[in-house]
């Protein structure tokens, strides 16, 4: 981690800055402290405790850049993120999103951290899913589906496993390279079993949580063969034209929770659809932060389909930035 310049507060001309690499973000936030940063994080959400800004979005194409700001108290200082989103990346063997974090001091204002945020990104979005799954997912669920095979989907079996005891682990996605690899990397590297299969219908097949990890603007989970108990979670449908799930499957949805209710409203693609359609009302959308607190209910029967829609928000890349900078 480099340093540049001197002391931070008021009176001081220089800036303890430091310039952080994916590299040593990952080393700073395991998964464990990662969760941990999270839970925090929608908890001072639902609380009332945090200031969110508005998520800005511009797209070109099918590429976009994504604008997040947050603070999580008076004694945090702000947090800004820019994303970039280019699934054309991929087919190049390059990452589909980057990302950078700037974090600024609380009394001054001032510049104290430069952090790449793709590592960031990716640990922050898993382990937010993890709470949710914890909170949502019936406690005897011990099966997995992972539609998805890119970074997003390896870092959220990682996540899950932490909340979950996974007997098994099934991924699916296009590339049949693709997903043999993920199925074998996680497999030798968390001792579970985890098998690529070839269709999503085979992986969501009796699964009592199912994740989608991908940036498809069309739905890639078969509804009809989710199982009664389900817990759904999306964390590609940030965008309202991208859509993982059909809207059969919000309507059958015995609760629908997401990360903020003004955030999901306009911008998670289910979601903005199913209350253009009136298949949901806004009333009815539950934040993730108030199931945590108890304030709201999440899931309340054993054979309920429960859908958690991530848009992925500020507070929680303040919340991970000061847990890799030692001040959460």
């Amino acid at each position: 981690m480099l340093r540049i310049g001197g002391r931070v507060g008021r009176g001081a001309t220089e800036v303890d800055m430091r310039v952080c690499s994916d590299e040593q973000v990952a080393e700073a936030l395991d998964v464990d402290a990662a969760i941990r940063s999270q839970r925090l994080a929608f908890e001072w959400l639902g609380r009332g405790e945090v200031q969110l800004a508005e998520k800005v979005a511009l797209r070109t194409g099918d590429d976009t850049t994504l604008c997040y700001l947050s603070r999580l108290s008076p004694a945090h200082g702000a947090v800004s993120k820019l994303v970039a989103v280019h699934p054309g990346n991929a087919e190049e063997g390059l990452p589909a999103i980057s990302a950078t974090v700037l974090v600024l001091d609380a009394v001054t204002g001032r510049t104290v951290a430069v952090m790449a945020a793709t590592a960031l990104t990716e640990l922050r979005t898993a382990a937010g899913s993890a709470v949710a799954a914890d909170a949502l997912a019936l406690p005897s669920a011990d099966e997995l589906a992972v539609i998805g095979s890119g970074v997003q989907a390896r870092a959220h079996v990682r996540a899950i496993a932490r909340v979950r005891r996974l007997r098994e682990v099934r991924i699916f996605s296009r590339d049949p390279r693709r997903r043999e690899s993920a199925a074998a990397e996680l497999s030798a590297e968390l001792g579970l079993a985890v098998r690529a299969v070839g269709s999503a219908a085979e992986a969501v097949r009796s699964a009592p949580v199912v994740v989608t990890c991908t940036l498809s603007a069309q739905p890639v989970v078969p509804t009809d063969r989710i199982e009664a108990g389900a817990t759904v979670l999306s964390v590609g449908s940030f965008e309202p034209h991208r859509r993982e799930v059909d809207e059969l499957l919000v309507r059958r949805a015995g609760a629908v929770v997401v990360d903020d209710v003004a955030t999901a409203a306009s911008h998670a693609g289910p979601v903005v659809h199913a209350l253009e359609r009136g298949d949901i009302t806004r009333d009815g959308l539950r934040s993730l932060g108030e199931v945590l607190l108890g304030r709201a209910p999440g899931r309340t029967r054993d054979d309920q389909v429960v859908f958690f829609n991530s848009v992925g928000l500020g507070v929680q890349d303040a919340a991970a930035a000061h847990a890799v900078l030692g001040t959460l």
